[in-house]
Order: C-alpha cells, then structure tokens, then sequence
C-alpha cells in the first residue's frame, strides 16, 4: 500500500482509491466475523424470563397503541426546523467581515423570512397546549 502511494499516482487513477476500498473490506469482513463468532459462541438458553418484553424493570400495563396527541409531534418538528435555520447563523457569525454590506442585508432578510415563519406559526395557535 506505501509503495502504491509512493509511485506517484495521480489523484485521478483508479488505483489511488485502493487504500479506501481495502479499509472498507476490512472493517466489512470484521463486523461479519465479530457477528458471526457471537452468534456461534454465546449462550442459546431461551426461558419464558428471556423472552418476555423488558420496559426498564416496571411492569408493563396496557396498550401501546392508543392515540397521542399530535401537539408533541408538532412541537418536535417546529423545534427541529427552528433549530436547522439557526445553524444558518454560524457561517455568517464567522464570514461577516469578507460578506460585508451585501452579506448584511442577505442576513436580516433571512432573519425577516425567519420572524415570518414564527409569527405564522403563532397566529396558527401551534405551540398552544391547552386542548
């Protein structure tokens, strides 16, 4: 593999990806083996202890399939989609001097179009709980 590198291969030859590709025969060939000797080698004792369900050590009652509210989903997404837009921030808050004026009023339209998605969302009645 050294001698390949060393031969001056250009980044475009196939042959400069066959460091990556044995890595991944590697790690590939590794979690078969490791699954495969587990699977042979432990313990294969199935008792009615073992196989039922395990909720944290409490017993389980009732049915896990009854309705809930659709506020905790919306809630999750909104946060989620919040959360992606300020991650928009961070290359400004590191590019803000080489973006100058132009980079500026990008931002404050991107903040305007952010503040419009808020209020929609809150005259829409979104995060309110009470039901």
């Amino acid at each position: 593999m050294f001698h390949l590198l060393q031969t001056g291969l250009n980044s475009t030859d196939a042959g400069s990806y066959l460091p990556v590709g044995i890595q991944i025969l590697i790690a590939i060939g590794l979690v078969a083996f490791l699954m495969f000797a587990t699977h042979m080698l432990g313990p294969k004792r199935k008792t009615t202890d073992k196989l039922q369900n395990f909720s944290s050590g409490i017993e389980s009652h009732g049915d896990a399939r009854q309705p809930m509210a659709i506020k905790y989903f919306l809630t999750a997404i909104l946060f989620v989609l919040f959360d992606v837009e300020v991650i928009f921030f961070y290359p400004y808050a590191v590019n803000f001097r080489e973006l100058g004026w132009n980079g500026f009023w990008a931002v404050l339209m991107f903040v305007g179009f952010f503040l419009c998605g808020f209020t929609y969302i809150i005259k829409k009645g979104a995060l309110k709980w009470e039901d």
